[in-house]
């Protein structure tokens, strides 16, 4: 009975432990189960986070891309008195890159969002604009100084503004009239005071030196406009758009034109008052030099400074022709008789030296060539050729002689006057025709001199008249061996001392060549007179009786005595 309960007992342990171990493994299926599905939803939520981990990630991205920070959008919008800085352009650049970039979302499914930032950045742009457009404007205003800093970011600005023509343009009129008021603020300063402290003087302290007053306000005029030059380039040294060569000379040429009536009301006083033929020509070379300098920086633009400097130029050389004019009209009210010594008059070498000073300061000047050459032609036209009617004139009433000899002399002076410059060979040339004119009565002078004084005049004219038909020469009157004879006694005489026989004339030429090229042909004319009387009287047909004691020397033996 015993056995049967502890069996029982054990029975009741052991459906114990089996209803047990069903319990635990039902609830380990069911705790399976729903671990399951733990995992199931944990994978799909790590799955969702990283969904949505992506997502921020691309709008981080596409808000870096395609937004600008607060920080950015202040310095855009800015207050009014807030400056400008280098931070100001790179946000810009921002603005610029986005509406850029956003063309690309236009293209996809995302045309909402792209356009929406297409325009807010185009309005943000066009802010930051007319921003940076009122601070240029304020900047450009500022520069008013004679001494001009452009800051390196007055030249960034004006880069910006190359992409809005009309802001930019407005921009270059204001520093063009800021710096048009310092230029004439300045010229009239160093005019009136001189520089700091007195150095330099003020111009017009030399204002009695026509020449030095005009150089120095053209030198002053010359060197602003090269510095207006230098600021307008370090303002557009960052601009990259077509012309901006013409624009900096456009401005320049604006800035300097406040200048030109200050300048030609002055030069106008100088040129009016008439300082002399010498001076106004300096003037006006100088002002032709400078024209030819400034154009090189403002380019040959229409600048109203070079028209103005172009004008003066015209007006000063009309003004020096004026002055060549009158003097020589006035040689020909009173024309001199010529001096005793038959020498240049003073009338001649007056003009002469105002011809030579004229000339010399051409010759200095810098003028191009060919300006320099057309100058010359219309200077000597002027001068020369009353000079010579003057001198033609001066010499109508002097005997043949006496009237070569002085037209020698004078055209001589005036050639040794042209001989000195350059573009002059045409009237030498021609001047020395007429020397050589002159000369040619001299020579026939000379001989016809001497054959005279040496008793052969009348003899050599009847030769040479002498015809066959009146029958032998020893017949004719005062042609006898006799007469012949005592003429060549005379000769002799002529032939151991030829100088004795030289006219007065020729001892007044101012050229020792002349003079002895003047002796030199007329002693071969006479030889030639010579010649032709020994010919005849050697002539059987002429009947001379011995004609050898009659004319003892030969035609070569009498040249070479006076060789």
């Amino acid at each position: 009975k015993k056995k049967i309960q502890e069996l029982e007992s054990i029975n009741e342990d052991v459906q114990a432990m089996s209803s047990c171990c069903e319990d635990m493994s039902s609830r380990l299926k069911a705790a399976k189960e729903q671990t399951q599905d733990l995992i199931v939803k944990t994978t799909k939520l790590q799955a969702e986070n990283q969904r949505l981990e992506m997502k921020a990630q691309v709008a981080d991205a596409f808000i870096a891309k395609f937004q600008l920070t607060p920080d950015e959008m202040n310095l855009l919008r800015g207050t009014k008195d807030e400056p400008i800085t280098e931070d100001f352009f790179k946000a810009l650049g921002r603005v610029k890159q986005i509406h850029d970039d956003v063309k690309i979302l236009l293209r996809t499914n995302q045309q909402r969002a792209g356009l929406e930032i297409m325009e807010q950045m185009a309005l943000l742009q066009e802010t930051s604009y007319e921003r940076l457009y009122r601070w240029t404007q304020n900047e450009c205003r500022t520069l008013t100084q004679e001494s001009c800093d452009i800051s390196p970011v007055l030249a960034q600005a004006m880069e910006a503004l190359q992409d809005r023509p009309v802001l930019y343009k407005y921009t270059l009129d204001e520093f063009g009239t800021a710096r048009r008021s310092a230029v004439v603020r300045g010229f009239i300063d160093a005019l009136t005071r001189g520089g700091l402290g007195g150095t330099p003087r003020p111009i017009e302290m030399h204002s009695h030196d026509p020449l030095r007053y005009v150089g120095d306000m053209l030198a002053w005029l010359h060197q602003a406009t090269a510095s207006e030059k230098e600021h307008l380039e370090a303002m557009l040294k960052l601009v990259t758009i077509q012309g901006v060569e013409e624009n900096i000379q456009e401005v320049v040429g604006h800035i300097t034109e406040g200048v030109c009536r200050p300048l030609k009301v002055r030069i106008e006083q100088v040129i009016v008052a008439e300082p002399g033929a010498v001076l106004l020509y300096k003037i006006s070379n100088l002002l032709k030099f400078y024209h030819h300098t400034i154009s090189g920086i403002v380019g040959n633009s229409a600048a109203t400074l070079l028209t103005t400097i172009e004008e003066m130029h015209l007006l000063s050389k009309k003004i020096f022709f004026n002055s060549l004019s009158l003097h020589a009209s006035k040689l020909m009210d009173k024309v001199e008789l010529p001096p005793p010594d038959l020498g240049p008059s003073s009338a001649l070498n007056q003009t002469l030296n105002l011809l030579r000073e004229v000339l010399a300061s051409h010759d200095s000047s810098v003028v191009p060539l060919d300006a320099r050459q057309a100058d010359f032609v219309q200077v000597l036209s002027c001068v020369l050729d009353p000079l010579l009617q003057m001198c033609t004139m001066s010499a109508s009433n002097l005997g043949t002689a006496d009237m070569a000899t002085f037209m020698v002399n004078s055209l001589y002076m005036m050639k040794t006057t042209l001989a000195l410059f350059e573009f002059t060979d045409k009237r030498l040339e021609m001047l020395q025709f007429q020397i050589e004119a002159h000369l040619d009565t001299l020579i026939n002078e000379q001989a016809s001199y001497v054959l005279t004084r040496a008793g052969l005049s009348y003899i050599y004219n009847s030769v040479q008249q002498h015809k066959p038909e009146q029958g032998p020469l020893s017949n004719l009157p005062s042609l006898d061996s006799m007469s012949l004879k005592v003429a060549m006694a005379q000769f002799d005489r002529y032939l151991s001392a030829p100088d004795s026989l030289l006219m007065s004339q020729l001892n007044f030429l101012l050229s020792a060549t002349v003079k002895e090229q003047i002796i030199k042909q007329s002693t071969e004319l006479v030889c030639r007179a010579y010649s032709e009387i020994y010919a005849a009287v050697m002539d059987p047909s002429n009947k001379y009786k011995d004609p050898e004691t009659i004319l003892h020397r030969s035609p070569h033996q009498v040249q070479a005595l006076l060789s």
